[in-house]
Order: C-alpha cells, then structure tokens, then sequence
C-alpha cells in the first residue's frame, strides 16, 4: 500500500525529491497508485512530477501503465498515462514489441513512439514497425512511419522488399519511408515512372498556389522565357512539377540551411511558369542577402536584367526573421537594401530608395530621404522595425511576390525543379514532399 501522504509531497517543493525517491523504492508495488493519480481528472498535483517518478522506474512500471493506458476513458488522461508510458527507456523495448499488437489503436501508437524513443536499441523491432505502415488506424501508421524514418538507411532493403512483394496495405507508407531515407535513388524504375506519371496526371489542371516557407527567397523577372531564363543562371535537369511539389521541396530544403546537413539548401529552386508576365525562381540558393550567395545573387540579376531589362531578388523571414531586396535594371543594380537584425546588414546597403521605400516612410510620419548618421534612435529603429517584414509587400507592389499568388494568378507553362550548379555537383537531399 502506497501512504498517499507521499503522493501529495510530490506536489510539494519541500518535499518531493524524497517522496520520489520512495516511490521509485517501491518499485511495481506503487506503480497502481500512480497510475490513478494520472488519471484522475481531480487529482491536486501536478502530474509530470507522477510521470517523472514512472520514468524512473523503468520496465517495472510498464504493465500498470500498460493497463492504465488501455482503459483511460479520456483525452486528458490518455495524454498524461502515455507520455509516462512512452518514455519508460530502452529496458522496455521488449514490452513495448510486444504492444505494437495490442487491440488498442492509442495502446499501440504509444508504444510506437517509446520504440522511436529508443533510438538504436530499437532495431529489433523494425519487422513489427513495418507491418504497423498497414495499420488500419491512421494515426498508428504515421507514427509508424515516423519511427521506420528515424531507424536510418538500414530499412531500405526491407522497404524494397515490401514495394516489390506487399503485402499490398503496407506498400503506400514504405514508399514515402524510402523516398525519406534514400530518395529517388532509392526507389525501383517502376515506381520512379508511377510518380512522374501522376505529375503528368495532375498538371493539366494545376493552378498557382502561395509559397508560404519559414524562410524565402526567390528571383522574379519580367519574362515568360523559362529556359532562357535557366540558361543564364547555370541551372540544369529540369523536371516538371505541381505548385504543391515545388513548394513543399523549397520548404523542405530551406529547413537543411545552416544544420549539420550535408545538404546546404542550395542544390534545386523551383522555376514557376510565367506568372502574370514574370517568372519566379524559388529557393534558398536565390538568397540576396546571405553571406554565401548575396555576390554571386547580384552578379546573377545584373546578367538577368541586361537581357530582360529587369532582375529582382527578395528574402522575407515568414517567421519575423527579417527581409532584403535586390532590384537591377538594364545591368545595373539600382537598389539592395538588407534589414534582418544581423550586425553587418548596412554593408550590404546598395543604391537610393526605391519610391515604395519612400512611400512607407511617409506613412510611418518620417521623412522621406534619409541619412541614418541624421536621424534620432527612435525614427531610425521605427524604420527598421517596419523594413524588417517590407519584403513580401515591397514584392506584391510589382506583382511579384509568390506568397501572394493563388489560382486566380494569370499563368502559361508548367513549373519545374532544376539543378543549380551546386546540386550537379553534391546531388540532392532525400525527401517525400507533396505532389
């Protein structure tokens, strides 16, 4: 018998780590009482001090919890019994097999998400996890699907072996598991010319569809001459794609900058069609404002813009990261302006500015033409609060932004995914986007 008097010390700061530490002594003898005061909707303490001491006790509380997870009546009490329950370590790893087969669909998600817990010392399950990608319950094969990912390249042969032979309810998840870990290098001849098949399906009826990354960057130029366009940039291979494609890549490979990727996010940009009159180019690899790419950006739209009369690069922080711009007309940068919070942002600062600049500045009751080394701390750091989210506006004032463009946008061609000089020569990142 648990005295409750050591319950309630958990809820006390005076005394909890002592009551802890008795009920972890206790071991399975305690681990029924805890389970009820995590799934007492009116219980007084806190319950991650009660899931804590679970935790502590490893695989001797794995079948209280088990139980207490299978006959949680609610949300509320599901939530708190199987985080306890998921987090028990790899002494369960066994147990948590086990599980993968309970009648309960939250039973087995659970212990789905204890085994990716696990990391490594999960791999013996990987046949288990595998059945689960046909699990008639959807929320336990994504989570399968999720663990499969994280188990690493040493899935692929088996993921191969499902796309050839089945079983048939299991095929739909391996694929988007190998496209994951491995890519199109990955992935069979069949399978590969299934999934340009359902592009080819699809585009006929694709309409324009907003970029909305965490971070974007793209060119704009005044022209609907596509490969012209790709020409002067350097970039090759393109392959058709939807709006939804293109930009669920650019999102993906956004997210690889600055990580311990290999891939650094410049290898592809998605090329839209001709929007309204111009054409976009989508990715981190158009970047005006970044260390790495900020010269070779400008040289790039200075080029653009002798042959198109015009060139425009644009960052804009969808997270209040900050934005730039970058416009070139007739070979010539006429403006680049950088306000993302970064120290050296002013070295960037190219050319006089532009009217929509102007415009704003009047709207915000500062003057028009300015001089920073003349303005008081307050207007100045008024300016570069409102320059810091302008980009994606300053963009729509010359119809070029791609956050702002939907199905109705005036479109011809079909968008593409192409290789920039960097991706010839690194390749691209592993993925399953949205097609």
């Amino acid at each position: 018998m648990v005295d409750t008097d050591l319950i309630k010390d958990l809820g006390a700061p005076d005394g909890r780590k002592a009551a802890a530490d008795a009920l972890v002594a206790l071991g399975a003898d305690g681990v029924e009482r805890l389970v009820q005061e995590l799934t007492d909707k009116d219980s007084s303490v806190d319950w991650r001090p009660v899931a804590d001491v679970l935790e502590r006790m490893g695989n001797a509380a794995f079948d209280g919890l088990l139980r207490g997870l299978a006959s949680a009546s609610t949300e509320s009490s599901r939530k708190r019994v199987g985080f306890a329950f998921s987090c028990l370590g790899s002494a369960a790893v066994d147990g948590y097999t086990a599980a993968l087969s309970h009648p309960v669909p939250h039973v087995r998600r659970m212990a789905v998400l204890g085994l990716q817990r696990c990391g490594d010392d999960a791999r013996s399950a990987a046949p288990a996890l595998l059945r689960l990608l046909g699990d008639p319950d959807q929320r336990v094969a994504r989570q399968a699907q999720d663990a499969l990912i994280l188990q690493g390249e040493h899935m692929i042969p088996l993921l191969q072996r499902i796309r050839e032979r089945g079983p048939g309810r299991q095929r739909a998840r391996a694929l988007t598991v190998l496209a994951e870990l491995g890519g199109e290098p990955a992935l069979s001849r069949a399978d590969v010319a299934a999934i340009e098949r359902l592009i080819r399906v699809k585009l006929p009826d694709d309409r324009p569809e907003g970029m909305w990354a965490c971070w974007n960057h793209w060119m704009a130029v005044p022209s609907g001459d596509q490969a012209g366009i790709m020409q002067t940039l350097g970039l090759v291979d393109p392959r058709p794609v939807t709006f939804a494609l293109g930009n669920d890549i650019v999102d993906a490979d956004g997210h690889g900058c600055g990580t311990d990727d290999p891939h650094n996010g410049y290898e592809r940009v998605f090329v839209t069609p001709e929007l309204d009159g111009w054409t976009l180019i989508l990715g981190a690899w158009s970047d005006p404002c970044g260390e790495e790419r900020s010269e070779e950006v400008l040289r790039l739209c200075t080029e653009l813009s002798a042959r198109y009369g015009q060139a425009h690069a644009y960052y804009y922080g969808g997270q209040g990261d900050g934005s730039a711009w970058l416009i070139a007309e007739q070979g010539t940068v006429i403006r680049r302006y950088c306000e993302t919070g970064e120290g050296e942002d002013e070295l960037l600062t190219l050319g006089e500015p532009l009217p929509y600049e102007r415009a704003r500045r009047v709207e915000l009751g500062l003057t028009p033409d300015w001089d920073a080394a003349q303005e008081s701390q307050d207007d100045e750091d008024e300016w570069r609060w409102a320059a810091h989210d302008m980009a994606a506006d300053l963009a729509r004032s010359y119809d070029v932004s791609p956050l702002h463009i939907g199905p109705d946008t005036p479109s011809r061609g079909t968008g593409v995914i192409a290789l920039t000089p960097y991706g010839l020569a690194h390749g691209v990142p592993a993925g399953a986007y949205r097609i």
